[in-house]
């Protein structure tokens, strides 16, 4: 993790971005005083017991966010792509209370960090940056309820179809370079069921498997 200073690039993006969804009011400040980060993939952002003083949003990249368990297994939550932000950071930031989730970045990452200040301050000054931040809070509800209902009432063989294809979207390529084990620890389950799931998924023609990677063929 690095931080990096704003350039015509990055403003750029800022407002590819963004623009659709903020003023160009919110915009300048966002740049005024936001703090522009790079992750690279595999790198964790934020860790469990962490006590965050940024708010993220995500100008580039994706990024996965795990719970741990007592004895030290990870389980995915969800995926956060290009433009989002984390309700579980926004609510550490606004309560100031340590993480109980991580996030690593999933792929090469570019991040604002909002000073917790400014994040509240703008709640009440912009009316788009209220939307966004309630709006961000009702989908990463939704995922986490999509996550209950895959614990719930989908068995591993659909939880890893799921999982592959909700990874093929965040990072746009149908090709995953991910291992059995990588996929056995954001599922909360052994290498050897991963391993016996993905080939029958094969022999399905749901996906191809390939050294080192696999491609997802049907979705």
């Amino acid at each position: 993790m690095k931080n990096v200073d704003w350039n015509e690039a990055y403003e750029n993006a800022l407002n590819e971005r963004f623009s659709f969804l903020f003023t160009k009011e919110l915009i300048a400040a966002i740049r005024e005083n936001g703090k522009l980060i790079e992750v690279a993939e595999g790198d964790i952002i934020m860790d469990l017991g962490d006590t965050m003083q940024f708010m993220p949003v995500l100008l580039d990249g994706a990024i996965k966010v795990l719970r741990e368990d007592e004895e030290g297994d990870e389980l995915l939550l969800y995926f956060l792509e290009t433009g989002d932000t984390c309700a579980m950071t926004m609510s550490c930031c606004m309560g100031d209370r340590k993480s109980k989730v991580r996030t690593v970045a999933e792929r090469d990452s570019k991040i604002i960090m909002i000073p917790l200040d400014k994040m509240s301050d703008w709640i009440q000054e912009f009316t788009d940056w209220r939307s966004f931040v309630f709006d961000s809070y009702s989908a990463r509800l939704s995922e986490l309820l999509e996550s209950i209902d895959s614990l719930a009432f989908m068995n591993m063989h659909e939880r890893v179809y799921k999982y592959l294809k909700d990874k093929m979207m965040v990072n746009s390529n149908a090709e995953l370079n991910v291992t059995h084990r990588e996929i056995a620890s954001d599922l909360h389950t052994s290498r050897v069921v991963i391993s016996r799931i993905l080939k029958s998924l094969e022999r399905e023609g749901r996906i191809a498997l390939h050294r080192n990677r696999l491609e997802v063929l049907e979705w």
